[in-house]
Parts: C-alpha cells; structure tokens; sequence
C-alpha cells in the first residue's frame, strides 16, 4: 500500500511580503475616488463577483523594472500585462504590518487600494495571514520569528492578529472588500505530518491560532475569512483529504460563529499543480499495466489537477458540516505549465508511466518539488466566477502568490527572519521525499519573499494560457441593465424584488441591489429579498447587473415600496425548555437534550437555543441536543437552555441539569458495537459502493470516531460516515469487504459481516438514443446533441460516434472531448459527465462550418453500439 499518507507530497512556499527592489514606482492607471468613512456594505456570498481587485504598487514596479531590462519586445509586453494583475499582500511576521525593510506596511495598502476603487465598484484586497507560532513545521525555507508555545501565541494574539484587526476595522476602509488568505500550510501539516516532532509541538497552537484568527475577522463585516486546504498533490487520497475536511470542521465549529465564520477554502497557494491536466481527464483510465492514478508519479492519488481536487474537497467539506453557500479559490500565479515543453495531445504510448509523463503538463519530477520548480509558467489570469468548473463552486482564480517572489534561497543566507535553508530548493540536492531524485529547483534563488527575476522571466515565457492570447483579452463591455423591477406583497420588514435577466458579451454574473443609493445586497438570480427594513416605511429600489471584469450596468428602473403597518410585531418569547437531562460523560464533554419549545407564530418561529453553563453562553444549537465539550476532568457542571425565536426573542432559562465529567484518571477500553447490516449498492466498471449500520460506543455517540473499510485484509478508507464508494477497482472483477468501527480513544470493534460485490464488466454498451438538431447560417451552424442511455446498465464512460454527409467540420466543442478525422466525429465524456445511469441523458454540442449543405448524421453509436435517432 502507498505510503502517501506520511509523505509531504505538496510542500510549498509562499512569498513574504513583497520586497521593494525597483527603483521606480510604476504608474499603474488607477482612477481616484474619495472614500469617506461610511457602514461597511452588506456582507455577500462572493466577494469577487462584479468586483475589481487591489493591485499592489510595490510588486508591480519590480514588474516594470524587470520589463526595462528585456531586448525581446514580446516578452516585455506581457510583463506590461502581468504588472496590471491583482497578487496577495503577504503579512509574513509582525514588523510587516507596520512596514520594514521588505515591503510597505498594510495601511499603506489599504490606503492605496482606496485610491484604487473605482465608483460603486467593490475593490477585493487579497491579504494572506501567515504568521502562526511554530509555522511551518515541516518545511526550512519559510519558518516564522513565533516559537510554538504559550508566549509566542500570546504574541501571536496581541501584536499579530489584533493589530491586523484594527486596521481592517477602521470605518475608513469600510468600502474596501477583504480576502483573508488564512494561515498557509498550517492545518494541512496536522493531517499528513502529525508524527514530526515539531509538528506536533505546533498542532495545538495552530488550531487555537486559526480559531483566534477566524473569530477576529470574522466579526468584521467587509472581511472574508478562506482557509488555505493545501493542493492535489497534497491532500488528494482519500485518506488525506478526509480527515483534513474533518479537521477544518472541527476547528471552525470552535470558532464563535462556528462554520459559518468560514466564507471558503483557498488551494494551491504559492504551488504549481496545473489548473487541468488536459490530456488526462480520467484518473481511472486504464493504460498498459494499471489506471493513470497508478503511474509513479501520481501514486494512487485520483485528484490530478486543482479542478478535481477543489471539486472533490468542496463535496468532503460540505459533508462535514460546511454550508453549501462555501466558495473556493484557485491561486493560478505558478501553474500555467505551457512553453515549448507543453504536450498538444495524449500519448500514444502503452507503457503508463511512458503514457503519464508523456501527457501531464505538470513537468516536475515529482509533485512533492515544490521550490522555484524549473519550467513552470504563470496560469489564468485573476478573474472572478470562471465558468466551466460547477462542480467546483469557485469564487475565483487569484494569484495569491505574487509571480517573482522566490519559495526559498538555494544555498544558505544569513537573515533575521527566522528563514532557514531548506535543500528541497537546493537544485543540487538529491531527495529521499522525491524518490532520490534532484529537486528540479532554479538555481540562484534568494530568501522566501525577495524578488527572483531569473524564474520571474520563466514564468512569463512559460505561461498559460499565452498572456495577451485570446482566452485573457480585458473585457470592458457593461452588461445591460436589467428591466421589469417589480415589488411583491412587503411586511412590515421585508420585500421581495424580481426583474428581467440582463445580458452581456462575456456573461452576467450577479446583480447588485440599491435602497436609493446604499448598496443592500447581491444575487446571483434575478430575485432578492430585502430585509431589516422599517414598517410603513417607503422605499425606492433599483438593481445593476455586473460581469466578471468587474463591469456593472446602469441602474434600472426605480420601483417605491411602502412596507406594511408594524403592529403585528412579534414580541412573544418562546416556551422555556423542558426535559433538560444529561447524558454519558467523558473526561472533557457532557452530552446533553430536551423537548422542543413552541412559539406563538407556530413551530417554524422557533429558531434555535443558547446552552448555558451557569450564567455564560457555551453554544447555540438549533436541535434539541448538544455536546458540552472542552471541559476539565473529574468537575461538577451545571447547565440550562433557553429558546430564541426568528423574531429575536428569548425565553427563560430551564431548570437547570448538574454533571460531573469522568475523572482523569478513567481509561476508556471498550471498542464499539460491530458495525452492523453492511451491503453493497451502485456498481460501475470500477467502483462498489457500500453502507452500513451505525455502532454504538460506551462514551455515546460522541465517543465514535469513525469506520475503518477493509477489502480483504487492506484498510482502504477511514471514515465519518455511514457509507463509503471504493473506486479503482478491476472490471468484472469480485471483491470481499468489511468495516470496523474506531472511538476517540482508540478502541476498535470487531469486523462486520463481509460482503462480497462484482465490478460491471466494461464491455457493457447498453442501449442508446440520440436527439439532434442543427441551426445554421451562412457558412455556419451550431448543433445540440442529447445523449440517452436507455438501457438497463449504468455507463462510466462514453464515446458517441457519428458521420458528416456533407463534408462539415466541427471547430468549437463543449460538454465533450471532441475529435474529428475525416467525415467521423467522435465526442467522448468530459471528467465530470462520465456516469451515464440508465435512463439518464447527457447535452453536448459544437460549432460547426459547412460548404452550402448541412444534412443531419443518419446514424450513431454509442461505445460501438448503434443508436436510436429521436
């Protein structure tokens, strides 16, 4: 079994704050706008949506400076380009918040960025925190000046992240939108690195640090909290990704507001994992000896690229308690992978490994070298809700990592920022973490954080797409505004607003909602409710339409509401609690329940209940139970409820309950229940999904850690869940599995009963249906297929294969990958629409030329077999 789990796969190193090298400040055209000190604006679900982003003057002069030193015109230009580009503000140690000798102070950003803020568009300023006790514990190059203990988080608390909050707190800065990168590689080490020595002297205070960081900012209305979540490379197997989507929700339901003080999750920060990996779409693909997810360099790991693994961890987060409303970002700044060493198409090789590094465009030799790495290119441009990744849910492409900055120095320098030499950027280095390979580093490189022109060069010659191309041309097209605003029936505090969709060039990606001229909220629809207003009131309110680019329309239409008369206001408390019992203690919670209280408008008015421990607030629930945790061994506690309804009303306190938790000296030994009822449901060609019965364990429910799933005698997953889908199976191939149930301390029951399951065989075509229509103009036409896969058996993969009559061409596909010789077309499944279950269809589509004569295909197969035309 791979060893990945306790190997650092993905270290990476990010940029201090930006060193000021040039010599000349670069006139970046920025318009000005007084900005007095105003409320902050609503806070919404995607901060970048319709927005602008905070160019940092000081980098982009080393950018200009470093474009005067080229002779090759073309490579100046991009840089002229690259200079224009939005990058993080990094706050690397104390003295950075201030200013020193690497960089300007962060009031020295905001202040800019104000001037930056064009009108009523909003301005996101990208700051990363990183400067937790005992950072990076795994890694030399990019240690910190705070040691892991009580002092260092004291300092860490006081002069770090308080004085960070007060600046973004100042109601001068009201008007900008912040971004908080949240502690690089700091959670991420907890999982993969939990048996380094230092790594676990770190582990508690990066926990009380992030909770610490996340309460500060959270309670700042314009600032916006992303947790870094490490790379593909990293955290992709399961047995990584899952425990790290736990712990980011254990930490956050620490925090004050629990989950919902986390707006998103940020990947690939200062890393170079390709964005896509375009001629691998399918981990599972079997090639010569074994799937692609098999090769050496991939190790088993199924997520190839940021796509899959934001997908991926989006998914493993939201089930962990998240809110499906969370957002993810893409740092894209190192991982373009294009210049002359970039493949055009798949091998052709029936060797996997030839196959696999023939094909990636990740040209490392292992995607554990993450220092200065050789070859690498600069990857999207920054922009807002980049279309094509739904199952992602991403915010944005950012570039968090300033292109130019330098993960770390080759050699060793003596400096006093706490920066040690690290040889995984030594390019002379052969490393026991990289299969005894050289780390592919650039040679030369200073200090994490200082300027690094050599591999800045690299990363403009090697972007991609190509800075200037046609996939990063600047958009400057407003939206039209949206028509048709009208006003539904409104209470005494609210009113629902609905208009007509506007269109764009490039596309609409929001809608912004103004009460006269204050800015009250954002959708993502052509609906919005307003709330919070006062009765009999009358407003007026239009809507503008943004994009991408940050372009917003004109307003619409005003339309005046009256709200309604507010003498049915709700001023009636809920009932008090009743039934409040404790029960099975540990050492450190007390488990507690009761009955469900009513409310004078009905069941729905109830909305949730504060657990209190004596007179102070320990948590809020909207179930009627709730674990006490964090409470000392061998103590006596008592504890009451009271409930709060929509209206903000509180009812009394219940009578209260007394616990004592377990002594300290109270050894849990007994393992769970045996899982029971495991079976076997949905078969694909590769993968067997199981579920099971829920274990029971002595300490109650929260003494149960989790499930260990066995096939045969191989552990293949831990997990949290009632359910788990093993994949990179054989075809046609049966397969024994049990599960065993594990506590928080250890214990581990007795397996369940085996159950024994058979993968699909792949030869399995099925029956299909095909529906195609064709519009055409002039030389032209764009078609529109539907896919049915009206037979009894699930499909993992398809291939739709069809002949032109006429000599028609496909020039532009989408939904498929999409290939043409000759008169024969072939589309087969994209990543993401593989499965194809009975009954269920796929759309797909192209652009398409013809010569006069566009006759519709006449016949279709699907994987070789024919199909029906509807």
């Amino acid at each position: 079994m791979s060893t990945h789990g306790k190997r650092a796969v993905g270290r990476r190193l990010r940029a201090a704050a930006t060193a000021a090298t040039a010599t000349a400040m670069v006139a970046v055209p920025l318009t000005f706008s007084a900005t007095g000190a105003s409320a902050a604006e609503a806070h919404v679900d995607n901060p970048y949506a319709g927005a602008t982003q905070y160019v940092n003057p000081t980098w982009a002069a080393s950018v200009e400076s470093a474009a005067t030193r080229q002779t090759d015109a073309s490579l100046a230009a991009k840089m002229h380009t690259v200079a224009k580009q939005p990058t993080g503000v990094w706050m690397d140690r104390i003295s950075a918040i201030t200013g020193n000798a690497d960089g300007k102070g962060l009031k020295f950003h905001l202040d800019n960025a104000l001037t930056q803020k064009s009108g009523s568009t909003p301005i996101v300023v990208n700051i990363v925190i990183y400067d937790l006790p005992g950072r990076d514990c795994y890694a030399l190059a990019s240690n910190g000046e705070l040691p892991a203990t009580d002092a260092g988080l004291a300092r860490y608390k006081t002069e770090y992240i308080d004085a960070i909050a007060a600046l973004l707190s100042d109601s001068k800065y009201s008007g900008l939108r912040f971004a908080l990168t949240i502690e690089p590689d700091s959670l991420p080490n907890l999982v993969t690195n939990s048996s380094e020595a230092l790594c676990q002297q770190a582990a508690p205070y990066y926990r009380a640090g992030v909770k610490y960081a996340l309460d500060k900012f959270h309670a700042i209305p314009n600032a916006y909290n992303y947790i870094d979540i490490g790379h593909s490379g990293w955290l992709g197997w399961d047995s990584n990704a899952g425990p790290s989507a736990q712990l980011f929700a254990e930490v956050a339901k620490t925090t004050t507001a629990g989950v919902a003080s986390v707006d998103g999750f940020i990947s690939d920060t200062a890393n170079s994992t390709p964005l896509n990996e375009p001629f691998l779409p399918d981990s599972s693909k079997q090639v010569g000896s074994g799937q692609i997810r098999s090769a050496d360099f991939y190790e088993w790991n199924p997520d190839l690229d940021e796509a899959d693994f934001t997908a991926d961890m989006y998914s493993r987060l939201v089930a962990a308690g998240f809110p499906s409303s969370i957002g993810m970002l893409i740092d894209t700044s190192r991982n373009g992978w294009g210049g002359p060493n970039r493949p055009t198409a798949a091998s052709t090789s029936t060797d996997l490994n030839t196959y696999v590094n023939a094909s990636k465009v990740d040209k490392r030799v292992h995607r554990g070298a993450w220092c200065n790495p050789l070859g690498a290119g600069i990857g999207e441009l920054p922009q807002a809700s980049p279309s094509g990744y739904t199952a992602s849910h991403l915010d944005a492409f950012v570039w968090i990592k300033p292109p130019g900055e330098s993960d770390g120095a080759s050699t060793e320098i003596a400096n006093d920022q706490g920066k040690s030499f690290d040889r995984m950027c030594d390019p002379t280095y052969v490393s026991p973490k990289l299969k005894n390979q050289l780390t592919g580093a650039t040679p030369n490189a200073p200090l994490a954080g200082q300027w690094f022109e050599e591999q800045f060069v690299t990363l403009v010659k090697n972007a991609y797409p190509v800075i200037g191309g046609s996939n990063n041309q600047t958009d400057t097209t407003a939206p039209t505004a949206p028509t048709g605003l009208t006003a539904g029936t409104p209470t005494s505090s609210s009113v629902s607003l609905s208009w007509t969709a506007s269109t764009d060039n490039v596309g609409v990606t929001g809608y912004d909602i103004y009460r006269g001229t204050t800015l009250v909220g954002s959708s993502t629809t052509t609906s919005y409710s307003v709330t919070g207003l006062s009765a009999a009131t009358t407003y007026s309110f239009t809507v503008k339409a943004k994009d991408a680019a940050g372009n917003v329309s004109s307003a619409s239409s005003a339309v005046s509401v009256t709200t309604a008369n507010g003498g049915t206001t709700d001023t009636t408390a809920p009932s008090v609690p009743t039934g409040l019992t404790a029960g099975t203690t540990t050492q450190t919670s007390v488990p507690l329940s009761w009955n469900a209280s009513t409310d004078n408008t009905g069941g729905s008015g109830v909305a949730g209940y504060e657990v209190l421990q004596g007179s102070t607030v320990v948590g809020t629930t909207t179930s009627t139970s709730y674990a006490v945790t964090g409470l000392t061994a061998g103590t006596a506690y008592s504890f009451s409820v009271r409930a709060k309804d929509v209206a903000g009303n509180v009812s009394a306190a219940s009578s209260a309950v007394s616990a004592t938790t377990q002594s300290g000296t109270v050894t849990d030994t007994t393992a769970p229940s045996v899982p029971a009822a495991l079976a076997a449901g949905t078969t694909t060609t590769n993968s067997i999904a199981l579920s099971w019965g829920a274990s029971t364990d002595n300490t109650g429910g929260s003494g149960l850690a989790g499930y260990q799933v066995f096939q045969g005698s191989t552990l293949v997953a831990t997990v949290t869940t009632t359910s788990y889908t093993v994949t990179g199976l054989s075809a046609n191939t049966a397969y024994t599995f049990t599960v065993k149930a594990k506590d928080n301390a250890g214990n581990v029951s007795a397996a369940s009963t085996a159950v024994t399951a058979t993968t699909q065989n792949t030869t399995t075509t099925g029956a299909c249906k095909v529906t195609y229509t064709a519009n055409s103009w002039n030389n032209g036409f764009t078609a529109s297929v539907k896919v049915t896969n009206t037979g009894t058996s699930a499909l993992s993969s398809w291939s739709l294969g069809f002949s032109f009559a006429n000599g028609q061409k496909v020039t532009q596909g989408w939904s498929a990958d999409w290939s043409q010789s000759g008169t024969t077309v072939t589309a087969k499944n994209a990543a993401w629409n593989g499965s194809l279950a009975a009954g269920q269809s796929v759309d797909i589509g192209f652009n398409g030329s013809h010569t006069g004569t566009n006759n519709n295909p006449t016949a279709f197969t699907l994987n070789g077999a024919p199909c029906t035309i509807g």
